[in-house]
């Protein structure tokens, strides 16, 4: 008996894990595919809590694509870019339902009435079947099944190449990681990623619990949500995801979107329920009347209507223009308005200083959230639109997402209403403000013109947790693992200081602390602590583009940093030195510039931007910055320095002057250290193709910039031809 006592208990857990792990995945496909819960949440959580157990005493029956999955797994160390196999193009928008409705205004191409109309000539049909879905407003996303189970999550991105944003999918209980029945051997469907309204105000009742800023808004925080490294975060946040649309499927499943719609469905993918197929314009428009009516009741945002063709076939023989597709336009809602008071005015300093006016206000519930705070703009449309304290004000939401307040109404404004003072100092570290535009004088012109109020002190603290995040970050820096959680849990959990940009490099000093915080194991702190090493060599160019300074961004920096050899250069040079495309003839001369303005090298830099940025590079602030970066070993040296028309990286490399396009995944380089490289070498990269391009270079998969540039004629080389070159420029 003893013998075979352990085998039967390996058996009847085994029995039990499997059985729990049916009853979970059912109470998911009954929760967010028929929208009929078999289970409450407390009981869901019970009953996982007594799987991960189970599972953590028999890892022998570890599954991948268990529901208890969902809930841990290691954090990522960045985000790799793909391709997408079928491109997620943008859909053509209308506000208006008939021709009638658009007389006075030409803010839209279509009608919905106008659109079904060239749908039924193009075709040379009037039967043509049509399918209204709602248009929710968050995250696009791709997931693609291999043999039933989930392979990869993507974002739309720029829709031909996305984010792999997989381990975040996993952690989301609504996208099923196997699917039901028989599924085909490929199948990618597109869909969006939402944050149902209960779960973001919960999630920003604990925010605020917590001291931290709660999130602006559900479309936001999604985007926000999904790109977090560490999946627990994901799964905490309870975001929800709705397939409506077909990538690459290797089995067409059905004729039709409403019989591929019901066939995923089976399989366990989430639909919407308020999918309805129209066989005519006024069907459509009976179906936006009564979704309209109703949209206000749902738990999450949507601002429209996608409208499509139903047969695939159809869709088919219609095909594309160069941005989106001909069978399907989506109908916008009017933005919705309400009128509320405005109680009091906050002023927020962001990463670049900007002071940026927030309206306080009672709260008034609009397009279906409660609405507290509102943007102002700026302090010239404040005055502008004539806004005073203790005023009724009508909101709006720009694009269903942002609110913002369109107008004060002057007629109903009590007489206790205060106007409202910009700050003559910084509200945060009482630092002196700068006001755009100025007059040539200095001074500052009309107020009611007024674009722009900044805090001009580099170390207001207020610009310090944006700045160094935005220093870090992949087109900056690119220090893997230190992100705004990790940077926010280092500020907020741990005596290290981390105030300045050279403080970052100073974290190798306290590798025992980092590893007392929660989720920074020993793996963890190992690759951010070699991400910093690594960082101290990317050069001044990638320095500059990431210290938040104004005026500089990638750009700017690498055209600075062809004209001087290293930030001493760049600090000692002469301020009309950063602007040689603005000098006046006799200046030109002076300084030994050609005459001619468009024979003069470009910095980015202008008239009006060059003194603000040479003032602040000289700035004591400034040069303690440098010193300090300098002095932890980061290198402020250019990697592209070449002055000289006919320096090295112009005429003498095959790259030299030509404007070049990069598309397709290449397996020998990244893209940014291949665009670095080219420049160097005198090379102009650029992210489309014209007429103006010369050399096109294409690796695989490479998409519709490739085809134009064959339709254009242009110049192709593949990976091979590109490293030859390359390696006859070394």
């Amino acid at each position: 008996m003893s013998s075979t006592r352990p085998k039967t208990e390996a058996g009847d857990a085994a029995d039990r894990i499997h059985s729990i792990r049916e009853r979970l995945n059912q109470a998911n496909h009954a929760y967010y595919v028929d929208a009929d819960p078999i289970m409450s949440d407390a009981e869901y959580d019970r009953v996982l809590d007594e799987l991960i157990a189970l599972e953590a005493h028999h890892p022998e029956l570890h599954d991948p694509n268990s529901p208890s999955q969902r809930v841990g797994g290691e954090p990522i160390e960045g985000f790799q870019t793909v391709a997408h196999t079928v491109p997620m193009l943008s859909i053509d928008n209308t506000y208006f339902r008939r021709e009638v409705d658009k007389a006075e205004s030409d803010k839209a191409k279509d009608s919905v009435e106008s659109w079904v109309a060239r749908v039924h000539r193009s075709t040379d049909r009037t039967d043509v079947a049509f399918v209204t879905d709602p248009k929710i407003d968050g995250v696009a996303m791709s997931l693609r099944y291999e043999k039933g189970r989930l392979q990869r999550a993507v974002t739309r991105g720029d829709g031909e190449r996305g984010d792999d944003v997989t381990h975040a999918a996993r952690a989301i209980r609504s996208i099923p990681l196997l699917l039901r029945g028989e599924p085909p051997a490929v199948l990618e469907v597109r869909g969006e990623l939402f944050f149902p309204r209960p779960e973001f105000e919960r999630v920003n009742a604990e925010r605020e619990a917590a001291g931290l800023e709660p999130f602006m808004n559900p479309r936001n925080a999604c985007a926000g949500t999904i790109k977090q490294l560490d999946p627990t975060a994901v799964s905490e946040r309870r975001l929800r995801f709705v397939a409506h649309g077909r990538g690459e499927v290797s089995d067409s499943l059905a004729p039709t979107y409403s019989g591929f719609l019901a066939a995923i469905r089976k399989m366990g993918l989430p639909t919407n329920s308020d999918a309805r197929v129209c066989g005519c314009l006024d069907e459509i428009l009976q179906a936006i009347d009564d979704f309209a009516a109703r949209r206000s009741d749902l738990d999450h945002d949507t601002d429209g209507l996608v409208i499509r063709i139903d047969d695939f076939a159809l869709q088919d023989e219609l095909g594309y223009t160069s941005k989106s597709p001909r069978w399907v336009v989506a109908y916008k809602f009017a933005s919705e308005r309400a009128q509320t008071t405005l109680i009091d005015v906050e002023h927020q300093v962001g990463k670049t200083g900007k002071i940026t006016p927030r309206a306080i206000m009672e709260p008034v519930v609009l397009a279906g959230t409660t609405v507290r705070h509102a943007s102002l703009h700026n302090y010239g449309q404040v005055r502008q639109k004539d806004i005073h304290l203790g005023d009724t004000v009508t909101i709006e939401k720009a694009g269903e997402i942002i609110p913002y307040v369109v107008e004060a109404h002057a007629d109903a404004r009590p007489s206790d209403a205060r106007t409202i003072q910009p700050p003559a100092t910084c509200p945060e570290c009482g630092g002196p403000v700068e006001i755009e535009p100025m007059a040539e004088d200095g001074q500052p012109i009309d107020p009611a013109n007024e674009t722009a109020r900044r805090c001009v002190n580099p170390e207001c603290p207020a610009q310090l947790r944006e700045k160094l995040i935005w220093f870090v970050g992949r087109d900056q820096m690119d220090i893997d693992g230190l992100g705004p959680q990790t940077i926010d849990q280092i500020r907020a959990e741990s005596d290290i200081t981390l105030h300045t940009f050279a403080d970052i490099f100073r974290l190798p000093e306290h590798r025992e602390a980092l590893l007392t915080l929660d989720r920074m194991g020993e793996k963890k702190v190992e690759n951010l602590l070699t991400g910093i090493e690594a960082s101290k060599d990317r050069g001044l160019e990638r320095v500059l583009a990431g210290m938040g300074i104004r005026h500089v961004g990638a750009a700017t920096s690498k055209a600075l940093c062809k004209r001087f050899p290293d930030i001493d250069a760049i600090i000692e040079a002469d301020e009309r030195l950063l602007r040689p495309k603005t000098l006046n003839k006799t200046e030109a001369i002076e300084l030994g510039f050609d005459p001619d303005p468009r024979l003069r090298p470009e910095t980015g830099l202008g008239k009006t931007t060059a003194p603000i940025v040479h003032a602040y590079l000289n700035s004591p602030a400034a040069r303690r910055t440098f010193d300090d970066l300098r002095a932890v070993g980061v290198r402020l040296e250019s990697r592209s320095y070449a002055p000289d028309a006919d320096a090295p990286g112009a005429d003498d490399s095959p790259f030299g002057g030509k404007t070049v396009v990069i598309t397709g995944t290449l397996e020998s380089f990244d893209r940014k250290e291949l665009t670095e490289r080219l420049e160097s070498l005198g090379a102009k990269v650029t992210g489309s193709v014209s007429k103006n391009t010369d050399l096109v270079i294409a690796g695989e998969k490479a998409g519709s910039k490739l085809d134009k540039a064959n339709q254009l004629g242009v110049e192709v080389w593949d990976e091979r031809r590109l490293l030859d070159a390359l390696g006859a420029t070394d």
